[in-house]
């Protein structure tokens, strides 16, 4: 479980001399190689190493060719597709297509030697590939790898996103599943294109000066016989034991206290950040790696946490610079604390109860938001226990839940404030940030694979004055290092005044080295006075006020400039936020 290069051994490598076959197959009787090279009948493959794998060389094989492995046991067999393929058909069908992963050369050597730190802002918008723009009505019209690059990285330009998290790119037979259901775990959907192509898009990106992070699902696997399931006539991959064989996803769960299989995922994982010099990785259903079957009551699952352990210090040894994200659920102790001090080594874990709570809260009428105040202060209470991200992914938006801003309470105009004044508390919060696309323009429909956002609603006033809200929100947030530099430090933030149950009313400030930035947040239906009160003179510069009527707010008439000796009171608009840097 240790190896972290064995798609430097197993696969389809092409050659001088043709094209040589590897696979592992411990339980085969034999293996034979079929394809598009041999008309599709059997070219027997020889045991090779320890006898536990199968080689041939077929000297008239090449790149672009279809093949598959025909695995015999017990007098029966069954075709597969190659675990370490690089590409293959696109679905339903199921081959694996032979691939030259030597004619690609990446010239982004700048950007791959430097480093992440903590304290720099990080801004991630969350895409599903195929969904993000279409180029015609059909589910499966599907913009290119090269194609999406000249679309989308504009776009995160104007709207001030740094990183760009794609919902997971490997091979995987069923579009409902969005990808969390792979069959191929080294080769990029050729949905949208080839290897290379993915190469172009990454490669443009970092020219952009914006990173890549992809999903990575190491819980489990497609169900699909021509995939890993019982890959050699047993199995190999999935866990045997019934009890914790099958996901709640109806999916194979991988079985993480072997060796060989820690050794798949680790190499898979390291494969994406070296050939594809992909970012960083969000690992689905970490939960579910920690306890069975993501239940704390049948305990933890100690060979996958080792696995966890070994895989995320063995990538960070490989690749530094590299940033590794949890989707945990779970309250497990140590998900973001380096592995040698007892943590699981991520760099970064979803916070989902802030998530939950903040949401929850904005879902109540302002009438019972009283006795639900502490809602919003109680994240401060755990948050340095852990580095968070703050996400509103696409989980929050299918499914019945309704998207952000269909969840806020009241009538379509209250809804609009209320997720104006949502977005700069999550802002405001220590964290690093990810929002689902369409959540910039305040979509209503729930996100549907098969169609793109709606983006005709820019062509409404308040639609198109919300995206401009969230660019110039975005700007602020990479812009203002007391938003970001202290992130999981208590020199970083303050609260000014957390007792105002009955009205609603939040104040804390932000602190860095250059600057200070105290944000006012009003959650009534109502506009409220408030007195601030300062230990020393403060001159109090506007930098955000969500009721501008640039955003389609009612434009109160904010000092843009307050001087504060002692105390002053100030105007809140209902359902509002404010930012002011401290002079």
């Amino acid at each position: 479980g240790q190896e972290f290069e064995t798609y430097k051994y197993l696969g389809a490598f092409v050659h001088m001399n043709g094209v040589t076959f590897r696979t592992y197959a411990p339980a085969a009787s034999h293996v034979a190689v079929i394809g598009e090279f041999n008309d599709w009948q059997e070219t027997p493959m020889n045991r090779c190493g320890n006898g536990q794998f199968f080689e041939a060389t077929i000297s008239n094989a090449k790149a672009g060719q279809m093949y598959k492995y025909r695995i015999y046991n017990n007098g029966s067999f069954v075709d597969h597709c190659d675990p370490y393929m690089y590409t293959s058909e696109v679905r339903p069908n199921n081959a694996s297509i032979i691939f030259d992963m030597n004619q690609y050369t990446f010239h982004d050597d700048a950007w791959m030697n430097q480093r992440f730190s903590e304290d720099m802002p990080i801004n991630v918008y969350e895409m599903h590939f195929g969904s993000w723009k279409k180029p015609g009505e059909k589910a499966d019209d599907w913009y290119t790898y090269r194609e999406m690059a000249d679309l989308i990285i504009p776009y995160l330009k104007e709207n001030h996103y740094n990183f760009l998290e794609i919902m997971p790119l490997n091979e995987y037979p069923n579009d409902l599943s969005w990808g969390y259901q792979p069959t191929g775990y080294f080769a990029p959907t050729s949905r949208y294109g080839t290897p290379d192509d993915l190469r172009y898009f990454v490669e443009k990106c970092h020219e952009n000066n914006i990173a890549v992070i992809l999903d990575f699902v190491p819980v489990h696997f497609a169900i699909d016989g021509f995939g890993l399931n019982n890959y050699d006539g047993t199995p190999l991959y999935n866990n045997p034991n019934d009890a914790v064989g099958k996901s709640e996803w109806g999916t194979c769960n991988f079985q993480h206290s072997r060796g060989d299989v820690c050794s798949f995922l680790n190499s898979s994982a390291y494969y994406w950040l070296k050939k594809y010099h992909i970012d960083g990785l969000r690992l689905d259903a970490v939960g579910n790696l920690i306890y069975w079957q993501g239940n704390s009551g049948r305990g933890e699952n100690r060979e996958a946490i080792r696995f966890v352990q070994n895989f995320n210090k063995g990538l960070k040894q490989r690749v530094p610079h590299t940033l590794l994200f949890a989707e945990d659920s779970s309250s497990y102790q140590g998900v973001t604390r380096p592995v040698d001090q007892g943590g699981l080594g991520f760099d970064y874990k979803w916070d989902l109860g802030w998530m939950n709570d903040t949401l929850d809260y904005f879902m109540k009428t302002p009438e019972e938001r009283p006795s639900f105040y502490h809602k919003l202060t109680f994240s401060m209470m755990y948050f340095y226990n852990e580095h968070f991200i703050l996400p509103f992914s696409h989980d929050e938006v299918v499914h019945g839940k309704k998207t952000i801003i269909d969840k806020m309470y009241g009538e379509y105009e209250e809804k609009f404030a209320q997720v104006k004044a949502l977005y700069m508390y999550m802002f405001a919060h220590p964290g690093k940030k990810l929002n689902f696309m369409g959540n910039e323009i305040a979509m209503f429909r729930e996100w549907d694979e098969t169609k793109e956002p709606d983006w005709f609603l820019l062509k409404y006033p308040i639609h198109d004055s919300f995206l401009h809200f969230m660019r110039e929100l975005n700007n602020i947030y990479l812009t203002h290092p007391s938003l970001s530099q202290y992130d999981f430090s208590e020199k970083g933030f303050k609260w000014v005044d957390c007792h105002q149950e009955q009205d609603c009313i939040y104040v804390f400030k932000r602190m860095s080295d250059q600057e200070t930035i105290v944000a006012f947040f009003n959650f009534h239906n109502v506009d409220k006075t408030y007195t601030y009160k300062v230990d020393q003179p403060e001159t109090l510069n506007l930098l955000l006020n969500s009721d501008n009527e640039l955003y389609s707010g009612k434009s109160h008439n904010l000092d843009k400039e307050i001087h504060i000796k002692n105390e002053i009171e100030m105007t809140l608009p209902a359902y509002s936020a404010q930012f002011y840097i401290v002079k």
